[in-house]
């Protein structure tokens, strides 16, 4: 299927203004939680049947896109295993939206209502690492699976359920007051709906792959930022362990998924190296607009 055919989708993918990309991406974050909402055995109606037929061509021509404008730069990602690592682990520094300007502000500057409203921003983003992980998993090669399966393990407390990841995001939330508290601008919704569409369409699984490897790569730089915002604002530790643990704990979970599933799948596939490139890369590059549409609301003088 290509770009063209997608088109034929009702007016709304494609659209340029930010009022019609907020409605784009507001319909795909809940056409995701419709297609991930556990059910009983109430079948969709056919009227709903074909409102979602025209949700997931919108969604598919949404990544493809974001693709499009990452291909140059993945088509330079090399196919041997180890040189693609490197260049994978390079992105920590050369990929779109490290070390933006944002983080030492929050860190240092912000009032705790400036924290707030960037925090509601990336709570309504996240998609879950969780359940994405889950869902990449479903029939990859055995080295990817295991690691997959540890990481997964993580993100589930090890079997205890008040260190499971997840709720400990809820509890911060809880603790801020976040929830229904701020809009939510369209670029947070996209960077869910992009990992979203990753995870659940088999055709993108080795993007998720490169996606999800990426966040380990480069979230560990932000989370401390963010740690050290909530503690200078006075937030206590159980309120802000989910940024305190992944200060450190992405760090050791991208030195294994770097070691035990880029170099295998590549090795095993070639053609894998270029598609988990475009996934690290639309990944990033969704943060950097992240980013840039934050820094614009609380530092206009640093937009651009």
């Amino acid at each position: 299927m290509t770009i063209a055919h997608l088109a034929h989708a009702r007016p709304l993918p494609q659209a340029s203004s930010a009022r019609l990309k907020q409605a784009l991406h507001q319909g795909l974050s809940a056409y995701c939680a419709r297609r991930l909402t556990p059910g009983c055995g109430a079948l969709p109606t056919p009227v709903e049947l074909e409102r979602d037929r025209e949700w997931q061509l919108r969604e598919t021509a949404f990544v493809e896109v974001e693709r499009a404008n990452v291909a140059d730069r993945a088509a330079q990602a090399p196919s041997d295993p180890a040189r693609f690592v490197r260049w994978f682990e390079a992105l920590a520094e050369s990929g779109p939206g490290q070390n933006d300007a944002l983080f030492p502000w929050l860190a240092e500057h912000a009032t705790l209502e400036e924290v707030r409203w960037f925090l509601a921003q990336e709570v309504a983003g996240e998609a879950g690492f969780d359940d994405l992980v889950a869902l990449t998993q479903v029939k990859m090669p055995a080295s990817a699976k295991l690691e997959l399966a540890r990481n997964y393990w993580d993100e589930m407390g090890q079997g205890t359920a008040t260190a499971m990841h997840g709720p400990m995001l809820e509890r911060l939330a809880t603790e801020l007051t976040l929830h229904g508290t701020t809009p939510v601008v369209w670029e947070a919704l996209a960077l869910g709906n992009l990992l979203s569409a990753f995870a659940i369409n088999r055709p993108y699984a080795f993007h998720s792959v490169g996606a999800l490897g990426v966040v380990e790569l480069t979230a560990p730089w932000r989370a401390a930022h963010v740690n050290t915002a909530l503690r200078r604002l006075g937030i206590q530790g159980n309120a802000r362990a989910y940024f305190a643990l992944h200060a450190t704990l992405d760090v050791k979970h991208s030195q294994a998924w770097n070691r035990e599933v880029l170099p295998l799948a590549v090795r095993e596939d070639p053609r894998r190296a270029r598609a988990m490139a475009e996934g690290a890369l639309m990944r990033l590059a969704a943060g950097e607009r992240c980013f840039r549409r934050y820094r614009a609301a609380l530092l206009p003088d640093r937009a651009a």
